[in-house]
């Protein structure tokens, strides 16, 4: 997809603060430093549009973006992020929550798995809760550039093995890179889709 226009709309800390728009919603989530701004980044070909950092938990809000005018892209806070306090977790659990509860313009949640890491329990959970929930859901590996192609493939594998205990069938999964931009158009082509129906 062509980006021509991507705008930062602002930061919210409840989501019964933010704009209601009619325009469909995708948001994006995962633990803290799987790479969810560099993709949104990588996806709206802009360098600095969302927030970037080697610090986990950089993004400590509901981070709202309009593209080409037509869609909007929600970056989520990470969750899992142990060196914030446990009253800040809380509050971060529950903006999720409401966000991804009450946002009546939501139409996808991506959530972000790290490819170099074994499945990873919190991950695990999550998706379940957003299974148990019917929240519309797509996984999308992030940091594939960063594996040979045996390590990416076993890793993948191990992923999916633990999703089927819990599945009968798998959320749909996007390998992605925001190095060499892999995946980007499986995203957009999942977007459009979405937005199909």
């Amino acid at each position: 997809m062509k980006i021509d226009k991507a705008d930062f709309l602002g930061s919210w800390e409840r989501c019964m603060d933010m704009p209601h728009a009619e325009q469909p919603e995708f948001a994006f989530i995962g633990r803290s430093n799987v790479g969810k701004s560099s993709l949104i980044n990588m996806l709206c070909d802009r360098k600095g549009l969302a927030k970037t950092s080697s610090t986990p938990g950089k993004t400590q809000t509901l981070n709202l973006f309009r593209i080409n005018g037509q869609l909007q892209i929600c970056d989520l806070p990470g969750y899992g992020y142990a060196k914030v306090s446990k009253k800040t977790r809380e509050k971060f659990g529950k903006m999720i929550g409401y966000y991804l509860k009450d946002r009546p313009n939501l139409h996808c949640l991506f959530v972000l798995l790290d490819l170099r890491l074994p499945p990873q329990a919190i991950d695990l959970d999550f998706i379940a809760d957003c299974g148990e929930n019917q929240i519309p859901m797509v996984l999308i590996g992030t940091k594939a550039d960063k594996l040979k192609a045996s390590a990416l493939e076993e890793n993948i594998r191990a992923i999916q093995s633990k999703l089927q205990e819990m599945w009968e069938e798998l959320p749909p999964l996007i390998i992605s890179s925001s190095e060499d931009k892999r995946g980007r158009d499986e995203v957009w082509e999942t977007i459009k889709n979405a937005l199909a129906h």
